[in-house]
């Protein structure tokens, strides 16, 4: 099993900033529905840290709404600060892809380290929130060599304030994972939103 929970967990990262109003961009509320949600490994086969299983139901995600999500990864090298994060996020206009720029750290965004994010979204000392604690998932680096699971869990996701610019469409996005100039994971993901 060679997978990065780790760059699952810089993915949730950014969605719980998100749901907790965090992000540093101007939003809007919206209800929400997500479908299609699709992902693949993305990077080169000697990486350290690859996603093998990420599962998540149903089809469509409402928000706020139920979601079941299971996963499953190891990383063979220790991942350590600083540990930078590369998103580009793409949205179809007309058949065409178009980069998303960043916008206040929200879009095509380069992050020099996620685990300063994980320390600001969950400070050093308190408990990692459910289920990682359950799972003895870390949620602060430095992320161990290892194997990771996530078995399937049942989650309620609240409602959310998007972007404003985040419109209906096809996105599609890919994070890099990486220290030291040296790439260690890749993973892109694609989904439609349909927002009202």
């Amino acid at each position: 099993m060679r997978s990065s929970i780790p760059l699952l967990i810089a993915v949730c990262t950014f969605n719980l900033c998100m749901l907790q109003g965090t992000c540093k961009a101007h939003f809007r509320r919206k209800l929400t529905k997500m479908w299609g949600f699709s992902w693949a490994n993305c990077g080169k086969p000697d990486d350290p840290a690859v996603l093998k299983t990420l599962e998540l139901s149903p089809d469509p995600i409402a928000i706020p709404g139920d979601l079941t999500a299971s996963a499953m990864g190891t990383t063979s090298v220790e991942l350590a600060s600083p540990l930078a994060l590369n998103v580009t996020l793409e949205k179809e206009v007309a058949g065409i892809w178009i980069k998303v720029p960043c916008v206040e750290e929200v879009g095509s965004c380069h992050y020099s380290d996620i685990c300063e994010l994980l320390d600001t979204l969950i400070p050093p000392g308190q408990d990692c929130p459910e289920p990682l604690h359950t799972y003895g998932i870390p949620c602060h680096c430095p992320f161990k060599a290892g194997d990771y699971t996530l078995p399937q869990t049942d989650f309620y996701l609240p409602d959310v304030d998007l972007p404003f610019w985040l419109t209906n469409g096809n996105y599609k996005a890919q994070g890099v994972l990486g220290s030291d100039g040296k790439e260690l994971s890749c993973v892109k993901v694609s989904l439609s939103i349909h927002s009202t």
